[in-house]
């Protein structure tokens, strides 16, 4: 491989968006000049599917559900009047939400104004929006700070409650969860609830839901008249949710132009259309994943923004993209485990942290460059004569660039003229319309996710577990027994390390008592007097 990489080969690999202000460069993925006539069939049949999806097929078996994400940013492609009018009609109010709370005609119980979000989500309710708050939020024309608890960590919830203090009054409180039913979301709710109390504020009058209509959440907010509810509806994925309710609405709240990210996304989803793929940015980069890692997943994508406000990018795409194709059978119901790793935080804070292996560990991966050419709003001053803090920075990532090239790792780049809120919606597009084709190259179902309720329903027996042994406890008190005669006495035998490790976590909580035994696993429990 030639250490010096061609101008014409980067010209003929470079896909130029001047609609958009971006490009997706390729010339560095080791990849064929014409792709085999096999994956060329498999392109035509995955392009057809893709068209199936946006008229309105059913694309989630497992709840027989439609996928309409791309409907969100063109409701003119929905498949019903109905579907249309509720998008148009959520967009408007959500528009108006917003502008009643920057007027201040929607104010908290004791305060003029609001001047702080809380946000309560989990998964794609959580990172959609933290990705929008992290990329745009300085970009808005409404100075309202963000706060987001995203967990059931109780220690995490009262750091950041602590960081608002005081500013509670003044806090709107977005709960954000498609079923509604979240248990983590639900958790901080409570707790936030609680803290509401506490401060004499009636937390009704501060609460916002995003949540599937009918939902116990919605229900919840009706029935005590919160401030607003707004819809998600069952023909979006949590994980492609960004471009709804659960992101344009912190985003209409912190003032950026919420049209302009909606168009950014459909002008890259009419890209994304072009028949030849040469020409259509999503259909190049699936190919690239598919490339990279033999149609199996065999090399991890490593993203890489050189831009501090797309530090959220990479655990957002590590959703999209592992919860779509991290599957264990294909659509035959052949078993393929199939998975796609998605890791990386930023540059050039990457460079001094996984640097070192990426250049010379285990060939096990391809790094996703993301460029941004503008450094910021107003002057650059120099740190060094004609250099600035932004030349430095991509002096980095370029010389990362290299650096990989020479030892034959592959690399693409996606190149932003500059971050804005069309360039983040055309952005977004892009992955998911890749990761829908790539799955669909290989035979996945992108949109279903039957590991993440498994892990639900594990949990929900563990939480089953652990009160049937303080009830247990509580039913003999003054009697000390150990891990394994609980577990017998419960019939759960086989449970006995879970068991175990319950009331390790019960007694590190002051909710049972715990005395030593000969040695740590022999330890002694009982209730609480």
């Amino acid at each position: 491989m030639s250490k010096t990489p061609s101008w014409n080969y980067f010209q003929q690999h470079c896909l130029q968006m001047p609609e958009l202000g971006m490009s997706i460069d390729t010339s560095r993925m080791n990849a064929p000049d014409k792709l085999p006539d096999s994956l060329l069939e498999k392109f035509s049949i995955a392009f057809e599917q893709m068209q199936e999806l946006e008229k309105g097929a059913i694309a989630n078996p497992d709840e027989n559900q439609m996928v309409g994400h791309y409907w969100l940013r063109n409701p003119a492609l929905a498949p019903t009047e109905k579907i249309q009018n509720q998008i148009n009609s959520t967009l408007d109010n959500i528009q108006q939400f917003a502008a009643d709370i920057h007027q201040k005609k929607i104010k908290p119980q004791n305060s003029a104004r609001f001047r702080n979000v809380l946000s309560l989500g989990m998964g794609g309710s959580a990172l959609g929006p933290q990705l929008i708050h992290s990329a745009l939020g300085s970009q808005g024309n409404h100075p309202l700070r963000f706060y987001f608890i995203d967990n059931t960590d109780p220690d995490g919830m009262d750091r950041v409650i602590s960081s608002i203090g005081k500013g509670l009054a003044e806090t709107l409180i977005l709960i954000i969860s498609k079923s509604g039913g979240t248990l983590e979301t639900r958790n901080a709710m409570i707790e936030v609830r609680e803290c509401c109390s506490s401060a004499g504020l009636d937390f009704a009058r501060h609460a916002v839901a995003v949540s599937g209509e009918n939902s116990q959440l919605a229900q919840l907010a009706s029935r005590e008249n919160w401030l607003g509810c707004f819809p998600m509806w069952d023909w979006v994925g949590g994980r492609t949710s960004i471009l709804s309710a659960v992101g344009l609405l912190p985003a209409a709240l912190l003032g950026v132009n919420i049209s302009s990210l909606l168009n950014g996304a459909k002008i890259m989803d009419e890209l994304t259309r072009r028949s030849k793929i040469t020409e259509n940015p999503a259909a190049v980069l699936a190919w690239m994943l598919h490339h990279a890692g033999g149609g199996r997943g065999q090399k991890a994508m490593v993203i890489l923004p050189y831009k501090d406000r797309l530090i959220y990018l990479s655990p957002y795409l590590q959703q999209l993209v592992m919860e779509s194709v991290g599957k264990e059978k294909d659509l035959k119901g052949k078993t393929v485990n199939h998975g796609l790793t998605v890791y990386g935080s930023k540059g050039s804070t990457d460079q001094h942290s996984i640097g070192q292996q990426l250049r010379d560990g285990p060939d096990d991966f391809f790094v996703a460059f993301i460029e941004v050419l503008k450094d910021r709003e107003h002057h650059s001053i120099e740190v060094e004569p004609e250099v600035t803090s932004g030349d430095f920075l991509q002096g980095f990532l370029l010389g990362t660039r290299d650096a990989l090239f020479q030892k034959g790792r592959a690399s693409l780049t996606i190149t932003l003229e500059e971050l804005n809120s069309q360039t983040l919606g055309a952005l977004i597009a892009l992955f998911e319309r890749a990761v829908g084709l790539y799955a669909n190259l290989i035979g996945l179902n992108a949109y279903h996710q039957p590991g993440v309720e498994a892990g639900k329903l594990a949990a929900s027996d563990v939480i089953k577990l652990s009160v049937k042994i303080q009830n247990y406890l509580k039913s003999n008190p003054g009697q000390k027994f150990d891990a394994v005669t609980i577990s017998d006495a419960l019939e759960e035998s086989g449970k006995t390390e879970t068991v175990y490790k319950l009331l390790q976590h019960l007694a590190a909580n002051r909710r049972v008592l715990k005395f030593p035994g000969k040695d740590q696993f022999s330890s002694f429990f009982q209730a609480c007097i």
